[in-house]
């Protein structure tokens, strides 16, 4: 296998493990996948899986896990933490080797059409794949969930890419190319959703905080804490450590701490590299040059 992509499809189930026992069994059945990853959140009610293959296997993956969410998940029974429009919520691709953006962007596109003529479900393109600018934001898309889908899809400006309005029970799926996003969560030391929802405010770029980062502060029933949840969408503009301290710092302004953080799906070594210098305090650390795997891969 020469090209390599990366697909991080996130399901709006969370809580039944037959559902997602079927979901990751229909991507693992296509040959030349690999299920590098997935984990599953009961107060979300979402699961996010990690695979990779050539693009004729991820596209015939993606294809297979959409038939099956249509066929056993049921937004209208659905509740959850999680903002969510879709049974297959949204399809991400990651060109990781030997397949740059804009075959990514084609993939992600000649997806979206298979998923409307042979599963019924309308598709919208975002980041990359876009082909307006006020869709690139996955949030503009999923914003009203998939309880406004009637009234958004009735609208000229929000018709699907591929398709139209949208399935009676499994919403709209939403597909697209992008850099590598990093999904990390801070539980705290508190139950007070509230705390977590200030933290989350001043951290988020659009209310002009911390650039590339996208949050949301919600109540965990099951782990009875109130969590930062976090989509680093670029890692290069706010690194991993740089986030990780402001969360703190903030969290300590009201009178509360990070409790543990938690990984969602996988994260690119360089990333990860650059978190550990800083914690090392390590001086002029270039993670391209001063990792062994770097030099093996």
């Amino acid at each position: 296998m020469s090209e390599i992509i990366e697909c991080i499809p996130n399901i709006s189930e969370g809580r039944d493990m037959s559902v997602i026992s079927a979901c990751v069994n229909a991507v693992c059945s296509v040959d030349g996948i690999k299920m590098m990853n997935f984990s599953s959140d009961a107060d979300h009610n979402r699961s996010v899986l990690t695979y990779m293959g050539n693009s004729d296997a991820v596209e015939e993956a993606a294809v297979r896990l959409a038939k099956v969410c249509a066929e056993k998940i049921d937004l209208r029974k659905h509740s959850g933490k999680h903002p969510r429009v879709g049974a297959l919520d949204v399809l991400p691709f990651v060109p990781l080797r030997d397949f740059d953006t804009e075959q990514a962007v084609l993939l992600s596109r000649r997806v979206g059409k298979r998923i409307w003529e042979e599963v019924g479900i309308p598709v919208f393109l975002y980041e990359d794949s876009a082909k307006q600018d006020y869709r690139k934001n996955l949030a503009d898309i999923r914003r009203g969930g998939f309880e406004n889908l009637a009234q958004k899809t009735s609208l000229k400006e929000w018709q699907p890419d591929f398709g139209q309005g949208f399935h009676q029970s499994a919403g709209v799926t939403v597909s697209g190319a992008r850099f590598p996003l990093i999904a990390y969560n801070f539980d705290l030391e508190t139950d007070d959703v509230e705390t977590a929802k200030k933290i989350a405010g001043k951290i988020r770029q659009s209310n002009g905080g911390l650039p590339g980062v996208k949050a949301l502060g919600i109540y965990l029933k099951e782990r009875n804490c109130a969590q930062v949840t976090v989509n680093l969408v670029n890692y290069t503009l706010t690194p991993l450590h740089v986030l990780t301290e402001e969360v703190r710092r903030l969290a300590s302004e009201y009178n509360t701490g990070v409790k543990q953080a938690e990984l969602i799906g996988l994260l690119p070594m360089k990333a990860m590299a650059e978190a550990a210098a800083f914690y090392l305090g390590l001086a002029d650390f270039d993670p391209d040059t001063r990792i062994i795997e770097n030099y093996l891969l």
